[in-house]
């Protein structure tokens, strides 16, 4: 049976690698992006080349309208959907609490844990009673050890955990599992050359990870229907102490 999956933030360096990986498994692909239309028409290209389907979808994940008319479009025309990604995430402008203002906390929380929210809200009439439906969120390590991003990053990675933990028991009887991976630093594109090279001094290997590496973690929560409810740490051996 041919799979079908929703991704947001599609056109971010974690969720392009997902869109391409998935695709090249042959799983159909819907995806949302907040405003580089040429990026997502290219994106969307690269997978019809492989023989894919994709379909790209405007939509900011913080406004229930337009992630609910994504859903129902992508839900429509998929016939339904089996695996949800929540990869849609910001960082914020300020890492230290002092410097943090309220509209950088709103936003930051409002992305990356409220989009996620509203995604699964809107994408799981699609996903229920379909065999081996599943939903990935992305969180970080700063998720479980706070990072160095910043409390608001932190907050709404951790709280992203959170989510997932209550998900995987919610959602067992509709037939749908929930897990987590937790990347380290990651080379999305995001980060600017001081914070790189901070950051890669961090990790025992030595780099920070490549997406491509984020999106193989991804895929196979997906695809290993006995794994519910977990964390899966890609951080280069950054663990906790």
């Amino acid at each position: 049976m041919r799979r079908r999956a929703f991704i947001t933030g599609g056109t971010g360096g974690i969720g392009q690698a997902t869109v391409l990986l998935l695709a090249e498994k042959g799983i159909d692909v819907a995806f949302t992006y907040t405003s580089n239309e040429e990026k997502a028409k290219q994106l969307v290209s690269d997978v019809e080349k492989r023989g894919g389907s994709c379909l790209a979808y405007r939509a900011d994940v913080t406004r229930m309208e337009e992630i609910a008319a994504a859903a129902v479009d992508a839900g429509g025309r998929f016939g339904g959907i089996d695996y949800l990604v929540n990869n849609a995430g910001v960082l914020g402008k300020a890492t230290l609490l002092l410097d943090i203002d309220e509209t950088d906390w709103d936003h930051v929380l409002s992305v990356n844990l409220k989009g996620g929210f509203l995604a699964t809200k809107c994408i799981l009439p699609y996903m229920m009673g379909r065999e081996g439906a599943c939903i990935v969120n992305v969180s970080s390590i700063a998720g479980k050890n706070g990072g160095t991003m910043g409390v608001h990053y932190a907050a709404s990675k951790a709280g992203l955990l959170g989510f997932t933990f209550h998900l995987a028991q919610e959602l067992l009887n509709l037939g749908v599992r929930a897990n987590a991976v937790a990347p380290g630093p990651v080379d999305t594109g995001m980060l600017d050359s001081e914070t790189r090279e901070r950051l890669r001094e961090l990790s025992p290997l030595g780099r920070i990870a490549y997406p491509a590496e984020i999106a193989t973690a991804i895929l196979f929560l997906l695809e290993n229907r006995y794994v519910n409810g977990e964390v899966l740490d890609v951080n280069g051996g950054r663990y906790m102490d």
